[in-house]
């Protein structure tokens, strides 16, 4: 497990226009000078935090999935966001990890955010996404799923021996009026799960007026803000230190002490 080099992307978004936001994201994924194993997009990325999700979604491997796949394999990166999917009648808010070489792998956002109806539009998912990439456990989760410690436990692995992820992502469309929220759980996360927490806002008012002002972070495990994205467009590449991760688990092994439990 060597050091684990990642993107972030705090970006407005054009709203309802998936053509548009991939041809921005592009332009920023070109601009990034260094080599980097992890690109993170924000939540809704290709459409902005829309309920309108009959005019706007698409099916799997169309033209947003297709767009991932095509970055993956130029970058040689995993490109990570959500979209917003159709599938047998129901709409998901769907996590897309698509890696170099064609393989795609999804995560249904499960909390459904109630006070914009997301939860009367949108199918809510029931398992998470656990999957390794260049020797790191990443979980990807999404926005309001940063509210529920109990989904983002970062458990004991008796099989590998190990907790199950080494980095828990959030990508989010989360507006300004609650933005010190998302700032006190992303740490909280990093604290609690032992692990580096990266998260990923938008910036910019949507067509709605809902406004967002980014705050994009990375943290390490102990609650240390590596970086922090402020409110502005912004591109991030920072190198997240394996050794770092190990020895603090090593030397603080908080995990052995947690309660067991398991989730209906």
């Amino acid at each position: 497990m060597n050091n684990l080099t990642v993107t972030a992307i705090q970006t407005a978004l054009h709203w309802e226009d998936p053509v548009a936001n991939r041809a921005m994201l592009e332009e920023k994924i070109w601009r990034i000078s260094e080599s980097t194993d992890v690109i993170i997009l924000p939540e809704m990325f290709s459409t902005g935090f829309t309920m309108n999700a009959a005019s706007v979604a698409e099916v799997m491997n169309q033209e947003t999935t297709r767009w991932m796949k095509q970055m993956a394999d130029q970058t040689g990166a995993l490109i990570l966001g959500s979209v917003i999917i159709k599938e047998s009648g129901n709409y998901f808010n769907r996590l897309i990890w698509s890696e170099p070489g064609g393989i795609i792998r999804t995560y249904d956002k499960r909390h459904l955010f109630r006070m914009a109806k997301e939860n009367s539009v949108f199918s809510g998912g029931s398992s998470r996404l656990v999957a390794s990439w260049k020797g790191w456990n990443i979980c990807p989760l999404v926005c309001y799923d940063l509210r529920f410690p109990v989904w983002s436990r970062n458990r004991w692995d008796a099989g590998r021996n190990s907790l199950e992820y080494d980095l828990l992502v959030y990508v989010a469309n989360w507006p300004e009026p609650r933005v010190t929220m998302w700032d006190a759980l992303l740490r909280a996360r990093a604290i609690e799960n032992l692990s580096y927490v990266v998260g990923v806002n938008r910036v910019g008012p949507d067509a709605q007026g809902t406004v967002y002002n980014g705050h994009s972070a990375m943290v390490d495990p102990k609650g240390n803000v590596a970086w922090f994205g402020e409110d502005a467009d912004t591109l991030k590449t920072l190198s997240l230190d394996a050794g770092l991760l190990r020895d603090y688990r090593v030397r603080f092994p908080a995990y052995l002490d947690a309660d067991d439990f398991r989730m209906s």
